[in-house]
């Protein structure tokens, strides 16, 4: 079945993407909360003329994630954590920390667009992905030391 997405979601797809997915997954959960609507011919007309609408807002989004990739790339974030004696980190360092660190630094940006593909437990050096944009992301190392 073919839907139009409302929001966006990890997995899936964008905003304003028309995806396919399976019947049930679309009629049960993605269509009756809101975040998508059946890919009907008039669905898909309204949709192309709101996207020809909002192209140049759109292009100064992208624009503006483009340029704070560009001011993250050359950041390198230290966060501290509470560890043992053998440098085992009482918790684990996550998407909260990271964001609380770049917003110190002045960086506004969403936690959830910051993505830790392993589990930060030790101290050490890292890497996180943030995805300013569909077609903007960046990596931002960051190092975990002991408080």
């Amino acid at each position: 079945m073919k839907i139009i997405l409302k929001e966006d979601i990890s997995n899936l797809g964008y905003k304003d993407d028309v995806v396919e997915v399976k019947s049930g997954y679309g009629r049960n959960y993605l269509i009756p909360t809101g975040k998508a609507v059946i890919a009907t011919p008039s669905a898909l007309k309204v949709l192309a003329e709101n996207q020809r609408q909002r192209a140049h807002k759109l292009a100064k989004i992208k624009a503006d994630a483009e340029a704070l990739a560009a001011s993250l790339a050359d950041v390198k974030l230290t966060i501290g954590a509470k560890t043992s004696s053998t440098g085992t980190i009482f918790g684990s360092v996550n998407a909260i920390q990271i964001a609380e660190a770049l917003e110190k630094l002045g960086f506004n940006v969403d936690r959830k667009a910051i993505v830790v593909k392993e589990t930060v437990k030790e101290v050490g050096n890292y890497n996180a992905t943030l995805k300013l944009h569909k077609e903007v992301s960046v990596e931002v190392p960051f190092e975990v030391v002991a408080e």
